[in-house]
């Protein structure tokens, strides 16, 4: 399709980029139960399947946070299309190039493919937000913030369905929906950034520190920022050792995991969409922010001491108050900034989960590691929660301070 063919931007096409974000999730989320199972097949040891799986996640993580606002800036130059269609063939290649690896070099060769071409939130963003008007705007971001969720929510019991016939089918069958959906975008969809309103690319507009450390320059607000960095980290931590732990600790397979996965989902899903509003009605988002917080603290020593598989899924059930954490936090530091700039504050938070995905599974991953040969009855080979549990500790303990000392913002 030539530019003179493209509509104009107000007949864009939302459904499209509604289906690329959930497929794109739902694709990630496929291999979440399977990929480091996927990595002990090519080495000897849990503890090198634990410090290559960390490696891995590092690499994508590095990778997905310098391109992210690259793939944004380069959007905004050359349209929203071809930088779309470039991170579904990019994903494409990635499951591919994952499902056929012979060895651990081709397996890292794919994830660097991968956090090359993943990094398309922000894009598809930008593309709901130029064939929205001003008023519905916030409801198209709504739609796209609702396919996210989706696609991770089904992603992984999927993922774990289909692991547990063969470790690569969930990798055949996320290339197949990258596949389908390129085709789709290439075929049917129009762009939706006009030439007039197309800008130069500059190199300031890709780093990706420049919103980190306008966000460490708000004195006002650090406490919040400490808070909400050692949050992510633990909840980072978490989530990148999750299924060797459960693998080691438990045997559990890839279906095992699939369905926690998918509760931890629905859980989120439940409390942010349906009980998060009520919940901050009665009790105010700074009290929802140190429930949260003190629930997820506790649940993750009870994590790190379980000592049946079946408790895991009781303790993802009974945590509920620690979903609505982060949206309340985000509530709190929202109230503190000023209407015009808060897209670039919640950009700013994003830069600290960003930082979270890429030091986060090395540490949890080497801790892991260390004593991933202990006998699973072993309490110690919960470490990596514990770490968890200390850094959630300190953070309610600074929220505290800060909530003391800080008048509130209405």
């Amino acid at each position: 399709m030539t530019n003179a063919a493209i509509p104009p931007a107000s007949t864009g096409n939302l459904n499209f980029v509604l289906i690329s974000v959930f497929i794109d999730m739902l694709g990630i989320g496929l291999i979440i139960p399977v990929l480091p199972l996927l990595v002990g097949e090519f080495v000897l040891g849990r503890d090198q399947q634990a410090l290559w799986f960390g490696i891995m996640s590092t690499v994508f993580g590095l990778l997905q946070f310098t391109f992210m606002p690259m793939l944004g800036a380069i959007s905004d130059r050359v349209g929203r299309r071809p930088v779309l269609l470039y991170s579904m063939a990019g994903m494409g290649v990635n499951f591919l190039a994952t499902a056929w690896a012979p060895n651990l070099a081709y397996l890292f060769v794919g994830r660097v493919i991968g956090g090359m071409s993943s990094a398309s939130m922000s894009v598809a963003s930008a593309y709901a937000s130029d064939v929205s008007t001003h008023e519905n705007r916030a409801k198209s971001f709504g739609k796209v913030g609702a396919a996210f969720g989706l696609g991770f929510i089904c992603g992984p019991m999927l993922g774990g369905l289909l692991g547990n016939v063969n470790l690569h089918l969930p990798f055949y069958v996320a290339a197949g929906l990258s596949g389908a959906n390129f085709i789709y975008g290439y075929l049917a969809v129009p762009e939706s950034l006009p030439q007039e309103r197309r800008k130069p690319f500059s190199l300031a507009k890709i780093n990706p520190f420049a919103a980190l450390l306008k966000l460490v320059r708000r004195t006002d607000i650090r406490g919040l920022v400490i808070v909400y960095t050692l949050m992510s980290f633990a909840q980072m931590m978490l989530q990148t050792t999750w299924v060797l732990y459960t693998t080691f600790r438990f045997g559990w397979s890839p279906r095992d995991n699939g369905i926690a996965l998918f509760c931890v989902g629905l859980s989120a899903a439940v409390v942010q969409a349906g009980l998060l509003g009520p919940l901050i009605k009665r009790f105010g988002d700074k009290r929802v922010a140190l429930f949260g917080l003190v629930s997820g603290g506790i649940t993750y020593v009870l994590y790190g001491l379980a000592t049946q598989g079946w408790m895991m899924y009781v303790l993802i059930l009974c945590n509920l108050l620690s979903f609505a954490t982060a949206p309340a936090l985000q509530g709190v530091i929202s109230k503190s900034t000023d209407a015009g700039e808060q897209g670039e504050l919640m950009g700013s938070l994003q830069s600290i989960s960003s930082i979270a995905i890429i030091l986060m599974p090395l540490l949890g991953t080497a801790i892991l590691g260390a004593v991933s040969t202990l006998p699973a009855h072993d309490w110690r080979i919960g470490s990596t929660f514990f770490v968890c549990a200390g850094m959630q500790a300190l953070a309610v303990l600074v929220a505290r301070r800060y909530f003391a000392t800080h008048r509130p913002v209405v």
